[in-house]
């Protein structure tokens, strides 16, 4: 392809709404063009990415067994209901009526449609087990889509499902699809973590997100120093900590007065102690009727997913002042798991265990409790994990110490059990005759976050740096002078050599500087640069520059289309 007539408007400045390097880079390298927020055009070279990243995502769920199918993108609204998501789906599904007024919603992802779809085509054991997926444009009506790519409501995602008679089959699946993932995003040329995760708004008892490491990413992921364990913050795991030392004569719990200080770090300051001498009460509403106190160290982070394990729930939410009252007896910043009003149930996070000396609320407006002994004040309550885990806590695995770095998900993978087919009576005969309800497994992989995050992986001051696999084009010939016919004829030779071995090679025949020419192939990021210029051809070569080496080398002309090919076979053999 020749550059006079693609369609690559590159910016030299950053656009002003650009937060975060991917976003800024694909606005300058006229890859992509913002529609609304959180909605964007793909230009040619975007177009280019998108279908290798979703080339090798067909290839190696194809060799892992599954099927491509494609769902319609509009969802009427009864499946969702009989699923019980289309209220608890929340803000972020997009909800529409037709002429007819009937609802529908623009789907984020399939698990209702699909089922549907099952149900009625599949009725025998004989018939599992079954892998179906698509690639297909999304829809989240994100609250604050931001960071371009990363966090928009329009994308392009994998989603794909699959069915089976009993659980060891579906966990053979989870397995088979964990495997295709990492080919796939070993394909792509990225460094990433599988990690433990919450399953959030999709349900089911087992899930991993492979995160792309980048200092930008979104998420923090904890791993192990000296084993392979890593999660996701809001689900890892933190060894059980030793008891804390008894005190011989534990002091006697005291009021005092705190007027007006509610907050762990108000309270702190006014007491003069350090946070971690405090316990943190919180009340919360579980599935929608249980009140439940949660305790933490003043020092701690609750995580929410982890109390919802703990407790069995399926929703936990902070409860209102008025629920607060009603079972402490005090407004909101003054509760404490010592004289409740009503009886509730407790849990406290283990680092609280045998704790003692320490302050907590007072169920009394303006009063706290100093003096507190966990053994002897509320001896019975439910330890469990609860806590965000922090840098240095214990693995959950093994001795080590755990670390948190920073990550960007593109892909996910749940095992669901029973959970869709149950609700939708998606059910199979077993080889008895009994009718069982299938078990599936979802995986879905963010074919437009895995374009961003490469970018957040893989760039310089200069600009995108791709990996091979996914460049838009894989050479780019830079002849610095179109109109000096030696150098003109020299880069079409190559060029056209190049195109007949396969090579994705583009010709920058443009009338420009040699700097323009230059900063725009480092800008796009094209994986082999040759430069054709008038005193290395009067030697007879070329220059060939990789994106990411710091200087050029000269190749012999006649020998520059055999390197570069060599070169590009070998750097698509490596992935």
């Amino acid at each position: 392809m020749r550059l006079t007539r693609m369609f690559v408007p590159t910016l030299r400045e950053v656009p002003a709404e650009a937060e975060v390097v991917s976003h800024k880079l694909l606005l300058r390298a006229g890859m992509i063009r913002q529609v609304a927020r959180g909605i964007y055009d793909f230009l040619p070279l975007g177009v280019r990415v998108l279908r290798k990243v979703e080339q090798i995502v067909r290839e190696e769920l194809t060799r892992a067994g599954a099927q491509e199918i494609l769902l319609p993108a509009v969802c009427p609204a009864e499946l969702w209901q009989a699923s019980g998501r289309w209220d608890r789906y929340g803000k972020e599904l997009l909800r529409f009526k037709d002429r007819h007024d009937r609802e529908f919603c623009f789907g984020p992802t399939h698990e209702e449609v699909v089922t549907d779809l099952v149900r009625r085509e599949i009725r025998s054991y004989r018939d599992v087990p079954l892998n179906l997926f698509q690639i297909q444009v999304k829809f989240r009506d994100e609250v604050r889509p931001r960071f371009g790519l990363m966090r928009g409501r329009e994308f392009i995602m994998k989603d794909g499902y699959s069915f089976h008679l009993d659980r060891e089959d579906c966990e053979r699946e989870y397995d088979a699809m964990f495997a295709a993932y990492r080919r796939i995003f070993d394909r792509c040329g990225l460094q990433y973590r599988p990690v433990e995760a919450d399953t959030g708004a999709i349900g089911g008892s087992r899930s991993h997100e492979f995160q792309v490491l980048a200092a930008s990413g979104e998420d923090a992921i904890v791993s192990c120093t000296q084993c392979d364990y890593a999660a996701n913050i809001e689900k890892a795991g933190i060894g059980v900590p030793t008891p804390a030392a008894r005190v011989e004569a534990p002091a006697a719990l005291a009021d005092v007065a705190t007027p007006g200080q509610r907050t762990i770090e108000e309270v702190a300051t006014f007491l003069k102690l350090s946070a971690d001498r405090f316990v943190k009460t919180l009340l919360y509403i579980v599935d929608g009727s249980e009140t439940v106190v949660v305790l933490v160290r003043g020092d701690h982070t609750l995580s929410e997913p982890k109390l919802k394990d703990a407790l069995g729930a399926q929703t936990v939410a902070l409860a209102g002042e008025a629920e607060v009252e009603a079972a402490t007896g005090a407004p909101v910043g003054f509760a404490g798991p010592i004289g409740l009003v009503r009886a509730v149930r407790i849990v406290a996070d283990h680092a609280l265990v045998g704790i003692s000396g320490a302050v907590t609320g007072a169920n009394k407006a303006d009063t706290h409790l100093t003096g507190v002994d966990q053994a002897r004040d509320f001896p019975d309550v439910v330890a469990a994990d609860l806590r965000v885990a922090e840098t240095d806590d214990a693995c959950p695995r093994c001795e080590g110490r755990v670390t948190l770095q920073r990550g960007i998900e593109v892909g996910q993978v749940f095992y669901l059990g029973t959970k869709y087919s149950t609700a939708l009576n998606a059910t199979v005969l077993d080889a008895e005759g009994n009718e069982r309800p299938l078990e599936m497994g979802t995986y879905g992989i963010g074919v437009t976050r895995t374009m961003a995050a490469a970018i957040e992986q893989n760039h310089d001051d200069a600009g995108i740096v791709w990996p091979l696999p996914l460049a838009p084009f894989q050479v780019v010939i830079v002849p610095v002078k179109w109109a000096e016919e030696r150098l003109r004829t020299t880069a079409q030779r190559l060029y056209d050599e190049l195109l007949a071995l396969g090579v994705e090679v583009v010709l920058d025949d443009r009338d420009e500087r040699p700097g323009v020419k230059f900063k725009d192939a480092d800008l796009i990021g094209y994986p082999l640069r040759v430069t054709v210029g008038p005193r290395a051809l009067e030697r007879g070569a070329v220059e060939l520059k990789q994106r990411r080496d710091a200087d050029a080398t000269e190749i012999p002309v006649d020998e520059a289309v055999a390197r570069i090919a060599a070169l590009v076979r070998e750097g698509l053999a490596g992935f």
